[in-house]
């Protein structure tokens, strides 16, 4: 699994210009399943990207966590993110998985989510979605599974 995740002020998701989600403080992932990715993996990424401390403290360094700040996450399915460019200029995706592996996948990753006490907003899998988003820092990480 892939995930770009940005440390945000406040981000939404638009679908056909009705709001389907939105937070405020908090983590917009943009969340990518690959073929080959099992349910153990979207167990590591959520615990590795809900514990992650990149919030300021009291003395400015990058110390607190989403738990410590309170913030919220929206999660955005996102299989782009296995976008191959090595050949000529438009991206193939055969990495990515196929619906029937991604959705419970991504769907289990919300919910390892909100089971550790977030409130998770979601987009809509494989919609036609506008992301807004208002980046803080701005602090932006890819994390891939294969590295964990």
């Amino acid at each position: 699994m892939r995930a770009v995740l940005t440390r945000v002020s406040r981000a939404s998701v638009t679908i056909d210009g009705q709001v389907v989600g939105s937070i405020g403080k908090g983590f917009l992932i943009l969340l990518g399943v690959g073929q080959n990715d099992t349910e153990s993996q979207c167990v590591k990424l959520a615990d590795k990207l809900t514990g992650l401390r990149i919030f300021d403290d009291d003395n400015d360094k990058m110390n607190w966590s989403l738990m410590d700040v309170g913030g919220e996450i929206l999660v955005i399915s996102q299989f782009t993110l296995y976008g191959n460019c090595k050949k000529g200029r438009r991206p193939e995706y055969l990495a990515a998985a196929r619906p029937e592996l991604a959705i419970p996948l991504y769907e289990k990753f919300v919910q390892l989510c909100r089971d550790k006490g977030f409130h998770v907003e979601t987009g809509v899998f494989g919609a036609d979605m506008q992301v807004e988003s208002v980046n803080n820092g701005p602090v932006t990480l890819i994390v891939d599974t294969d590295n964990l």
